[in-house]
């Protein structure tokens, strides 16, 4: 499968327990190849892949394509499920040299890792101990402007895993940089101080089964489902003829 898109020379990335083991040395057995492509490349690499007689499908245009071949399967992706954080062409420029199955392909950077992780926070699935790896592994050398640029406005999600990583670790605090910390915590501080009384409910960006009553009973705004809608007309914008299946025939958490 890598070889094939080599040869192609589509660019991708390989993220999942290949880039976690690059990063923190810890490794996992896994049949699952995880793949990071762009919105505009994926249709490419779907092509390219049914041409090497692999079964293809699109498990939901927001984030996530199938490539199958007996027991092994690779998954393509664009996103996050959320539709907030879209893999682009900067993540597979940035990504590292490495060697996977005996080929010779990059994985992704750590920066582009944790920004791939800080929304799978889910009842069954949690990557906030992934994220605290990373960052540990990485041992201070982390550009940690990219990565306040990869989470934008969501911000608060990285502190939240950043909490977590200062209370596992305390003694290595001082990989995540004082300024970072002080940036972060002062923008926290002005949330709390001046509170926005217009600010909507973002629970079901986090995980939309666990609140799912906020949405279904209590009224509160579904910004999930609005996130999805963008992200889908943005991608049948620029790839119309995207090969679509209805989503819940298959669903990996991200």
């Amino acid at each position: 499968m890598l070889q094939a898109l080599e040869r192609r020379g589509l660019p991708y990335t390989v993220s999942g327990a290949f880039a976690l083991r690059q990063h923190t040395g810890i490794c996992r057995q896994t049949k699952d190849l995880d793949l990071f492509v762009t919105h505009k490349n994926c249709a490419a690499a779907l092509r390219f892949l049914r041409e090497e007689r692999m079964e293809c499908d699109v498990i939901d245009p927001v984030w996530l394509a199938k490539a199958r071949r007996g027991e092994y399967f690779v998954d393509l992706i664009t996103g996050m499920s959320n539709g907030l954080i879209a893999v682009e062409d900067s993540w597979i420029e940035r990504s590292h040299p490495a060697v996977v199955y005996g080929v010779t392909t990059r994985v992704l950077a750590p920066e582009e890792l944790v920004a791939s992780k800080i929304f799978v926070a889910r009842r069954e699935r949690f990557d906030g101990a992934d994220i605290a790896h990373v960052i540990y592994g990485t041992s201070g050398e982390f550009d940690w402007r990219r990565e306040m640029e990869l989470v934008g406005e969501n911000w608060e999600m990285l502190l939240w895993s950043l909490v977590l990583f200062r209370y596992v670790y305390p003694a290595q605090s001082h990989y995540v940089p004082s300024e970072i910390w002080c940036e972060l915590l002062r923008k926290f501080e002005r949330e709390i101080r001046h509170p926005n009384p217009e600010a909507r409910f973002r629970g079901s960006l986090v995980d939309d089964n666990m609140f799912a009553i906020d949405v279904n009973e209590w009224d509160l705004p579904n910004l999930l489902a609005e996130s999805r809608e963008r992200c889908l007309a943005a991608t049948a914008e620029s790839d119309p003829s995207c090969d679509v299946r209805p989503a819940d025939q298959d669903r990996k958490t991200a």
